[in-house]
């Protein structure tokens, strides 16, 4: 069974909330929770929210269908960010020798994907160790 949340027009920009979904991307949800709790990211708190609904709506559609899930099973199957509307999002900062800077203001979307079905045999790999990218490795 798979659950789907969007967290749409968050404040912050999507690089800076990759960072963030990367750590949890292919993880358990109690580790992810865990992950996002102690991260030192502002994105952290809002990619964390959208978790949490994640999983409310797995357990809703659980109900719904008379099935019997733990919430404990589930993991995090696919999690991407896009970039929001950025249009009329300028704003003036100002600079030296009475001119003005431009700054963009940056929206993202959130998208978490949930699954209680079994992991591939790549997906686990992936995510109990991330490949060593090293140039000198023996044969």
């Amino acid at each position: 069974m798979e659950a789907i949340a969007r967290a749409r027009y968050q404040r912050g920009s999507p690089q800076k909330t990759r960072l963030v979904v990367d750590l949890i991307r292919g993880k358990n949800v109690n580790e992810a929770l865990a992950i996002l709790r102690y991260a030192n990211k502002r994105a952290a708190r809002t990619v964390e929210k959208c978790l949490r609904s994640a999983i409310a709506n797995a357990t809703e559609l659980a109900e719904r269908d008379n099935i019997a899930i733990d919430p404990d099973e589930l993991w995090i199957k696919a999690a991407y960010v896009d970039q929001g509307p950025t249009k009329r999002r300028y704003r003036i900062r100002p600079a030296p020798h009475g001119r003005a800077y431009r700054e963009r203001r940056h929206y993202c979307h959130i998208t978490l994907l949930l699954s209680t079905e079994e992991r591939s045999e790549k997906a686990t790999r992936r995510a109990k160790a991330p490949e060593a990218a090293t140039g000198n490795q023996e044969e």
